[in-house]
């Protein structure tokens, strides 16, 4: 029998005007997203995965202590605690991108993996923090990412996470696949410009170079009072052989549906065998600083 994967992205806008305290904006948007998650779930998909930092604005167009007020703890913060009561209720494995406190002034850019029992599996820590002009301030905000590429076991599958601007490392895309990531997400906030040209160029050029399935999410719309561009949407999932699946809207809110068929991954591996023919021992440059 085949095993097949019902998987879901959701893409959204901030729906807070900018006026709108942290806490007013970080409701609305759980809100919206119990809604997409419920959404998600009425179409039978058994894993979800939220966008970056999915119950905020993508703050980091600015540089101000007050968004520190936005993290939480991993797994004891009451985010979390929700979605593994959403994940219960609605029998799905949910990925959950959040901004993370793991003590007094040490933050991190995290995703939590939740099965479908409400059972925390464990976390990803973005591991890759751009700080560039214009509006992408992270190094402000994150500490790069300490716990390896964990791959989780799951009733739909073996999964990993990469996050946003980790997309544009290789490397870390082949530690997930040499892990046994079967399906890799990689939850986003990017802006129309030159990253819109690369956003459906390497991720699936990791999907085939590693042989998984990728879920790339991107949010939508624009967010006040920053303004620094676009969210441009376009969440895809592609297969092993590099081929978009499925394509969220530019513009839209909308939960992205796609059937996994995993037994996919052990055929494209037996045709292009890259994991059996590729040389550690000459890769001489690779690991050094």
């Amino acid at each position: 029998m085949a095993r097949i994967t019902r998987a879901a992205l959701i893409q959204a806008s901030n729906p807070a005007p900018p006026e709108a305290s942290i806490s007013e904006t970080k409701k609305m948007m759980i809100d919206k997203h119990i809604e997409l998650i419920e959404q998600a779930a009425n179409q039978g998909a058994q894993v979800t995965c939220l966008q970056e930092i999915f119950y905020g604005p993508y703050f980091c167009a600015e540089q101000d202590t007050r968004w520190y007020e936005i993290a939480e703890q991993i797994p004891d913060g009451p985010t979390i605690k929700l979605m593994q009561e959403l994940a219960k209720q609605h029998k799905m494995i949910l990925v959950v991108p959040i901004y993370e406190v793991d003590m007094t002034g040490v933050y991190y850019n995290t995703a939590a993996v939740i099965d479908e029992h409400g059972e925390y599996l464990g976390k990803y820590r973005k591991h890759h923090i751009p700080h560039c002009n214009p509006g992408f301030w992270e190094k402000f905000y994150f500490k790069p990412g300490n716990l390896g590429f964990p791959v989780f076991e799951t009733s739909a599958g073996k999964i990993g996470v990469y996050i946003c601007y980790d997309r544009h490392f290789p490397e870390g895309a082949r530690e997930l696949g040499l892990n046994g990531a079967e399906i890799v997400f990689n939850p986003s906030a990017t802006v129309a410009g030159l990253s819109e040209y690369l956003w459906k160029l390497e991720q699936p050029a990791h999907a085939v170079a590693n042989q998984f399935y990728v879920g790339a999410i991107n949010r939508v719309g624009t967010e006040a009072p920053w303004n620094i561009g676009e969210f441009y949407g376009q969440s895809y999932f592609c297969n092993p052989r590099g081929q978009i699946m499925v394509e969220g809207s530019r513009d839209q809110d909308e939960v992205i549906i796609a059937d996994l068929d995993l037994d996919m991954i052990e055929e494209v591996r037996n045709t292009w065998q890259f994991f059996r023919d590729r040389r550690p021992e000459s890769y001489t440059k690779i690991t050094k600083p």
